[in-house]
């Protein structure tokens, strides 16, 4: 076998190939998502789709994004209390240019918006990634409890409840809670050491580290509070579905609109595709038909609410996104 290296050229393009088939990956991703609602839309009549689309006014699309710019600030104000509880020396300006930066990623593969964070945080303060992994560990494990909060609520409030709730709220919660206990964490860390024959020593020891430092975020305090900004923000979403179907003339309640929302947005995240493409339309669009909303609502209301979530938080982290980079250049720990 040959030692010789990779030549330059070689080498250089393995990056530009691989952000390549991500572009590709994600293109195909939407291509097919939105090739399903244009079907679908055709099949139940143009007419019916255009016309529930043309009811909404520009204050009511203004609205909606205004209430998912309350879910964004509130889970960013979550991510400085976090910060400084892990003990980082960061502001509540930088903490929110970090969080609506790493939007900018939401729908690459492999959660790629975390790891910019990290990123900005190494350059700024001199943390490395594995003390700083925790901060992220917490933060996804905070939105899965309150969306789980949210789901059981629905289930306990809605007059039609909603498909296979129960069990996704309860595994929601189950995760949260192994991710956001240290002795936990460790064991899992442990248990899949030993699956995996002991290799790949380096990783599980960081693992072990990040588990200690959830010790951090154990306070009464801190949790009371970051739940409760996680449950209103997604609330505020939630509560946009609703007044977007009560606009397009759907008959739904409350809860049975926040239900549906939380559990299409878990349910894409279950299917392991980027930002939850695909799986969370799918969901959506299959419980509202189900609740009784008709088909030509619910198609464009589900495509108009990614848009003014997933996509409009997309929006806001391609803005921030160079700003971000710029002065975490800048920074010297």
């Amino acid at each position: 076998m040959s030692n010789v290296s990779p030549p330059p050229h070689v080498a250089g393009t393995a990056q530009p190939s691989r952000r390549l088939r991500d572009l590709l990956l994600i293109g195909s991703l939407v291509a097919l998502v939105l090739a399903g609602l244009i079907g679908l839309a055709v099949a139940t009549g143009w007419q019916e789709t255009i016309a529930a689309v043309r009811n909404l006014s520009i204050i009511e699309i203004i609205a909606l994004l205004a209430l998912s710019l309350v879910n964004y600030g509130l889970r960013g104000v979550r991510w400085h209390l976090f910060a400084n509880r892990l003990g980082l020396p960061t502001g509540l300006t930088q903490d929110l240019r970090h969080f609506l930066g790493g939007f900018a990623m939401s729908v690459t593969p492999g959660r790629i918006g975390e790891l910019v964070r990290m990123r900005w945080l190494q350059r700024e303060t001199g943390w490395p990634f594995d003390k700083t992994a925790p901060l992220v560990l917490v933060d996804r494990a905070s939105d899965l409890a309150a969306m789980a909060i949210l789901l059981a609520l629905a289930l306990a409030f809605s007059t039609t409840g909603v498909a296979g709730g129960a069990p996704v709220a309860i595994l929601a919660l189950i995760a949260a809670f192994i991710a956001t206990r240290p002795r936990l964490m460790r064991a899992a860390g442990d248990a899949s050491h030993v699956a995996s024959a002991r290799r790949f020593p380096r990783l599980f020891a960081r693992v072990r580290r990040a588990a200690k430092s959830l010790t951090a975020f154990q306070g009464p305090t801190v949790l009371l509070a970051a739940g409760a900004l996680g449950v209103i923000g997604w609330l505020a979403e939630g509560w946009a579905f609703h007044l977007l179907l009560v606009w397009m003339g759907a008959e739904i309640g409350f809860w049975t609109a926040v239900g549906i929302f939380v559990f299409a947005t878990l349910a894409g995240g279950l299917t392991g595709a980027p930002g939850g493409l695909g799986g969370a339309e799918a969901a959506m669009v299959a419980l509202l038909v189900g609740s009784g909303t008709p088909l030509e609502i619910a198609l464009p209301a589900t495509l108009i609410i990614r848009l003014t979530t997933l996509w409009f938080a997309i929006a806001i982290g391609l803005l921030v996104f160079p700003l971000a980079e710029r002065h975490s250049k800048m920074s010297t720990p």
